[in-house]
Formats: structure tokens, sequence, C-alpha cells
């Protein structure tokens, strides 16, 4: 077993890890609304206002801070008045981007706004920038948010809420270069600044559509267009595709040990995207006042045979844990301008953190990834590093990933994985100045295509970490193969 050093220097304090890092994404997609968050009032299924108990106390458990909604590319074909008022009312529509089923807007303004705060969590709303008009999207943000008195607060009330909502975040259209309105960066940055100069009230923030990957020249144009006051954040989109070939992107369930680590590799990508993206970002905001988005990540597979193609319905497996763990680790190191993460999606669509099938439910290996991560949540980053090894030959994969944050208590977060599927190592870490007495930790592994499912759904579930060493400034312990791990020093 290989030893592995690692420094940490808790006075070094690099930026807070805003919560909303740890954010999630919800679209009229699949089975995620309906049947995943929410089943109606007359459902058997125990709910709330409509919305799943068992699916709101899952999320209340992992402090889901953000939840992005209605889309995706369904946001860009919503027309928000569809969905509010007595649901008998309510506009039937296609929902022509995802599978083309009825879309029958039982799920509409005030079911999500309700759900966030079942929750606790901030709502992140998008408008329809793609089919929709300057005054729909300032009628919506003035429905939710105002107290004064005017046409949309009267209709607010009329439809049962007096008080408004707080809604911190608009999203001012949604891949808008795609899916919402295959627009160039030049007119999308004149329609962006127009629909913001129409969207305001207290505290709201606004986040412009950014680009895709590795589109460097989009990102360059809104930063050079859209000067720092008229957005306060600009979205990142970018996928894990296990083959890198969109129309055989590899299965969820079934796949090798090659794949896997083809998989984990093409995850590492997004350092690189962070790291180009804020190099641009920097040139034109050296003060750092527009946050960095990525408001569309994960691993996205072939859909699960048998199942809706246009559903997106994947399983969710201990690779997808080593995934989410280097993404939130790389988050995490670059919260210096990434201010907000969005998984995609929160219910029964790509990585999932909550699988649903009727009145059952499960918690997918990424969920518990995010539970064991919550304590970085508002925390600071401080200065870590670690020695590596590279797992292939010709393509950049760090067996280990880790980050590190010491919160207001004083209390100090680590978080590791090693994506090795051979190897353990024992990890050797300094601590210059510890002052620690007591130490906790947990790990989650399994085989590498392991999954919870619906008949074994504690399949994958963290563990404590036994055999953990603090002695003054060292600390000690093992990393297992294929594993994630917490550990809390106070």
């Amino acid at each position: 077993m290989s030893t592995l050093k690692m420094t940490i220097d808790k006075s070094n304090k690099i930026s807070k890890i805003n919560k909303e890092i740890y954010g999630h994404f919800a679209e009229h997609l699949g089975r995620c609304i309906y049947g995943g968050i929410y089943v109606g009032e007359d459902s058997p299924i125990p709910n709330v206002k409509g919305m799943r108990k068992d699916v709101i106390e899952a999320l209340k458990a992992i402090k889901v801070p953000v939840v992005r909604w209605p889309g995706g590319c369904f946001a860009d074909t919503y027309h928000w008045m569809d969905g509010i008022g007595p649901k008998e009312d309510r506009k039937k529509i296609v929902n022509v981007n995802w599978g083309g089923v009825t879309e029958d807007n039982s799920f509409g303004t005030h079911e999500f706004l309700d759900f966030c705060e079942l929750i606790g969590c901030e709502p992140y709303v998008s408008v329809n920038v793609g089919s929709g008009t300057v005054q729909e999207a300032h009628d919506w943000v003035e429905y939710m948010t105002s107290s004064n008195e005017s046409p949309m607060t009267d209709l607010r009330k009329k439809n049962g809420r007096q008080e408004p909502w707080k809604v911190k975040y608009i999203g001012i259209g949604n891949e808008n270069w795609g899916c919402g309105g295959s627009m160039t960066k030049d007119y999308y940055s004149d329609v962006y600044r127009q629909f913001q100069q129409f969207i305001g009230g207290y505290g709201i923030q606004k986040i412009a559509c950014g680009p895709s990957s590795a589109d460097y020249d989009w990102t360059d144009t809104m930063m050079r267009k859209c000067n720092p006051w008229q957005m306060q954040g600009l979205s990142l989109h970018h996928y894990t595709i296990p083959t890198s070939d969109w129309a055989h992107k590899g299965s969820s369930v079934d796949f090798d040990e090659k794949e896997y680590y083809n998989t984990l590799s093409h995850t590492w990508f997004m350092e690189k995207l962070l790291e180009n993206h804020k190099a641009v970002m920097q040139r034109y905001d050296n003060d750092k006042k527009i946050g960095l988005c990525v408001d569309e990540w994960g691993i996205w597979t072939d859909v699960i045979e048998g199942t809706n193609p246009g559903f997106l319905y994947q399983q969710n497996s201990m690779r997808d844990a080593i995934l989410a763990s280097i993404n939130l680790n790389l988050f995490n190191l670059n919260s210096d301008r990434v201010t907000m993460a969005n998984i995609a999606q929160m219910v029964n669509v790509l990585q999932a953190i909550v699988l649903t099938e009727g009145d059952k439910m499960v918690k997918t290996p990424t969920y518990h990834v995010f539970d064991m991560y919550k304590e970085h949540m508002e925390a600071m980053l401080v200065y870590s590093n670690i020695e590596n090894k590279q797992l292939l030959e010709k393509d950049y994969l760090p067996a280990v990933s880790q980050s590190v944050s010491i919160d207001n208590e004083g209390k100090l977060h680590i978080t590791i994985s090693n994506a090795s599927l051979d190897e353990n190592f024992e990890i050797d870490c300094a601590i210059p100045r510890a002052e620690y007495k007591n130490v906790s930790a947990k790990v989650l592994t399994a085989k590498f295509d392991k999954c919870n499912t619906f008949e074994e759904p504690e399949a994958v579930v963290p563990a404590a970490l036994e055999g953990v060493k603090l002695d003054g400034e060292s600390l000690r312990f093992t990393l297992p193969k294929c594993s994630v791990v917490s550990i809390e020093l106070c």
C-alpha cells in the first residue's frame, strides 16, 4: 500500500464556499416533477401540499440550498400564466422537448415556491427568453416578489398567496445558444441586456446564459458586453459523457473497468473548464463581482433499456459517487469564482440523488456524497495539497481528489476520494499548528458498478471509517480503493 503525503494549512483561508455550490436542478422532464417531487394532494402517497413527504425529508436532511426550475430546455417553452389559478382551469400543453407528453401544469409557480419553503431552500427561477417576451418575464417576477399594489400582486392574492415570496435568483434564459433559441453570442448578449433591464426587485441576482462546455468566446462576449451591474452570475453547462459519443453515451449499469476509468478521466475536464472560464472572466471582472454558476453538471448516460428515451432515466452507481466527489471538490477549490452549481437532476433524471417508483423511494450513492459534503457549505476553503498518482498512461486521471474547509466553529472538514480500483492509499497528513482533539470519519465504498435499487436500497451507504489516527499535528488514515471519505476534526 502506497503512502501519500498531504498538507493542510488551516490558517491559509482562500475563499468562502457558498452553500449554493451544493444546489440542484428540477426540470419538467420525465418523472422528475410528476411522480418524483409532486404527486398531488389526493395521492395515496403521503404528501404535503401534493409534495412527497419522503422526498421532502430526504432533501431537508442534506440541507439543499437552492433549486433551479422550471428548466432546462423546458424553461424556454414555458409560459408561467399556464401554471397558476385553479388546477382544473390550467392549460394543458405538449412537452415538445422531453418525450412529447402532455404537461397539465398542475405543478406551477405556487407549487414550486411552496416546495422551496418546505425543504428550506432558495428558489432559482429561469424565465422564458426563447419563446417569451420581456413583458411576460417582468410580470412573472412582479407576481412572485412584489408587495406593492399592482395587477400582478392582486392576481397572486386572488390565487391564494397574500405575501410575496423571496426569489433570490432569476435566470434569464437557458442554453440560448441551443434549445433556448439557437442564438449567436452577440445576439443573446443584447437580448440579455434588454430582459435584465425590466427584471428587478430587492435582493434579486440575475444569472445570464453562459457557455456550453469549452465555448470561451461566449464567455468573453458576455463579460465584454454585459457590465457587472447587469448580471451577478454567468452559467456554465457541462456533462460528463462516458464514451464522448452523444449517440452512444454508454450504460449507467453495464460498464467495465476501462469505461469506469475513461468516465472519470472525462469528468476531470471540469478542472480545465473552470480554469479557462475563470481566466476569461478575470480579464473583465478583477473584483469577482460576477459568479460562475455551473447550473447543469453531472454524468449523462444512455437511458435504462425499456424506458422512454425522452425521460432520461438512468441508474446511479458507485462510479457516479466518485464522479460527484471529484466535481464537488473542484467547485470547492474554485469557490473564489464559482458561486453556484446545480447537479442535473434532482429526482429520476440523469444523475439523480433520489429515485422513486410508486410509493417507494431510494437514495442514490450520489445522494450520500452530498450528505457527506454538506459541512462545507458556508465554510472557508483552506489550503491543501496532496501527492498524487496518475491512473492512466495517456489520459489525465489523478487517483485522489480532495478539498478542505474550516467552519465558523473552527471545525476542519476534509473530503477526499480514491478513484483507483486496485490500490488503497495510506494518507499521511500534516496539519501545522493543529490543536484538534477529536476526529470522526465516514467512508462510502462499494464495487464500482454497484447501485442502490428498490429491492436493495442500502447496498451503497456510508459507514464509519475505522483506524483514523490523530496525533497533534499529524493525521493518518487509510483511503480505500473506490471510495469517498469525509473527516471532521474538532
